[in-house]
């Protein structure tokens, strides 16, 4: 592996995506993350320097609705986690 020189580095392009194998799949994961989470980060929310408390209702409304799309599908997952094995219980038990 050669290293260049070092003491004054050439930069190239910035990452490029990996290829892929299978890019339908990547395309489906991509397609599904923007639907889930189409709006940026609202950056000027976060800042490390504030304490907990100094959080205001409106920057918790905005947060909250960046995060929308994930507090769905956790919702949807629970749903699943706790309803796919009661109905495989009653499947199993009442086979009327």
């Amino acid at each position: 592996m050669e290293l260049g020189n070092i003491s004054k580095p050439t930069y190239g392009p910035g990452l490029e995506a990996p290829g892929s194998s299978a890019p339908g799949l990547v395309t489906m994961a991509h397609g599904f993350l923007r639907l889930v989470q189409p709006n940026p980060l609202p950056t000027d929310l976060i800042n490390f320097g504030q304490s907990q408390s100094e959080f205001s209702r409106e920057d918790i409304h905005e947060l909250l609705l960046y995060e929308l799309g994930f507090l769905i599908c956790v919702a949807i997952g629970v749903l699943f986690i706790l309803l796919v094995p009661l109905v495989g219980c009653c499947f199993c038990c009442c086979r009327c």
